[in-house]
């Protein structure tokens, strides 16, 4: 869902790209393209980002400034792929790192760039899972922005809000062993629906809308679930992973019908099944219709873990990500937070996620609810013992302590500190002093 800046190269093999798939054959390309298992080593991170004014952070951002700026972004060389979200937002999606610090290394030299570049045009990065000030404002107009503002119009305004004014932190994960334990693909999937509430919770950082308070702390997450199960859920988590998101795929709806000129048509409530029955989709088609899937966590040959909100701070992304990379590759730091979410998983009645009461907890409340806060403070202690064996340098490991030390222990996230903010100043600009 973004326009690259710089070409990141197309999974589809163009001699068979316009081959037209049937049900059968789109279960079994499903099945083995969106789960590739093997040892846990490659690790990713994309970093959503609001765009400001630099002098005054308060006032939009006009389409011709972005547009400049992001014109002279192409000229700036990066390791990771640039590209822009429907509504200006930047994003910098990671190359597979062998390693932890491989990764932080990598994105932390292409901010520093993209920030220089900016800064020249008099704008700045932000790190907030909803911009709390502007109401939804496209900057993209493209068929396919059209065609999917079109279709999630239909669910509510939840869906220009989630394309036009939201951020967030991507951490990208190997699938795992073809194995049972820790390290198995099918304990990692099932870890990454059950930990994504406390993901949400510990990293919530998008209370406000209209610079007053929505009452939840994961603003981001909300218009996530209020955009559908069919277009933004999970499968549900019982029996093969494979075969539940490849069921998943074929009954998703299709957001649009692509075309080489002209607006693209925006069917009313088909399947991708039904299409391969009464139409001829391509191999193309499909992968572009998986794109339009926004679950919490996507496999897409690695797990994509897609609920944590944009952190505070330039460098607060790093958070996150080394705590979800101890939490899956460290095979004892695994089986902790397998250990401390479990007893979370009844809360969801067995409902997918994010559409069950966990989840809606963990987005609403945060750290204040109990059981959240005593399975964070058990999976960030697990983080912290397992991350010097991850090669972490003191600074992420610090960097972790003092998110520990600043929120978790204390049951609280960094939208309540953006609330503490509002209530004392409510013209604040939260940036990049929000970390010291």
């Amino acid at each position: 869902m973004s326009e690259a800046l710089s070409d990141p190269g197309d999974c589809t093999d163009p001699r068979t790209a316009r081959l037209a798939v049937t049900e059968a054959e789109v279960e079994a390309l499903v099945r083995g393209i969106c789960f590739k298992t093997g040892p846990p080593r490659v690790l990713g991170v994309e970093v959503e980002w609001l765009v400001h004014d630099l002098r005054d952070p308060l006032r939009p951002v006009t389409a011709d400034r972005i547009g400049a700026a992001y014109a002279a972004l192409r000229a700036v060389p990066l390791a990771s792929a640039l590209t822009v979200e429907p509504g200006g937002q930047l994003e910098l999606s990671s190359p597979p790192a062998t390693s932890l610090m491989e990764c932080v290394t990598t994105v932390s030299a292409d901010l520093d760039a993209v920030r220089s570049a900016l800064a020249r045009q008099d704008l700045g990065l932000v790190g907030l899972g909803h911009d709390p000030w502007h109401t939804p404002r496209r900057y993209l107009r493209e068929p396919r922005y059209d065609a999917m503002e079109a279709c999630l119009d239909r669910t509510g305004p939840a869906g220009r809000a989630m394309m036009c004014s939201s951020a967030s932190v991507q951490v990208c994960v190997d699938s795992g062993f073809e194995e049972l334990g820790p390290l198995g693909h099918g304990r990692r999937w099932w870890l990454a629906h059950q930990l994504g509430p406390v993901l949400v919770a510990a990293f919530a950082n998008s209370p406000l809308a209209g610079n007053a308070p929505t009452g939840w702390r994961s603003t981001r997450q909300l218009l996530w679930a209020e955009i559908g199960p069919g277009r933004a859920g999970a499968p549900p988590l019982n029996g093969d992973p494979r075969g539940a998101w490849a069921r998943h795929v074929l009954d998703a709806p299709v957001m649009c019908l692509r075309r080489d000129s002209g607006p693209w048509e925006v069917p009313d409530g088909l399947t991708f099944r039904e299409w391969t029955r009464s139409g001829t989709p391509t191999r193309a088609d499909l992968d572009y219709h998986i794109t339009t899937l926004f679950p919490p966590v996507r496999p897409r040959g690695h797990l994509e873990l897609r609920m944590i909100d944009a952190q505070p701070g330039d460098d607060g992304w790093i958070v996150p990500l080394a705590v979800t990379a101890a939490l899956f590759d460290d095979p004892e730091a695994a089986e902790t937070a397998y250990r401390a979410v479990k007893p979370l998983a009844e809360r969801g009645l067995g409902l997918p996620a994010p559409h069950n009461p966990l989840w809606t907890d963990a987005a609403r409340h945060a750290l204040t609810d109990p059981e959240l806060h005593e399975a964070a403070v058990a999976c960030f202690a697990a983080a912290l013992d397992a991350l010097p064996g991850l090669g972490a340098t003191t600074e992420v490991t610090d960097a972790v302590a003092a998110h520990l030390d600043r929120y978790v222990l204390r049951g609280r996230c960094p939208a309540d500190e953006l609330l503490d903010h509002l209530r004392g100043t409510t013209a604040r600009a939260p940036g990049k002093d929000d970390r010291t």
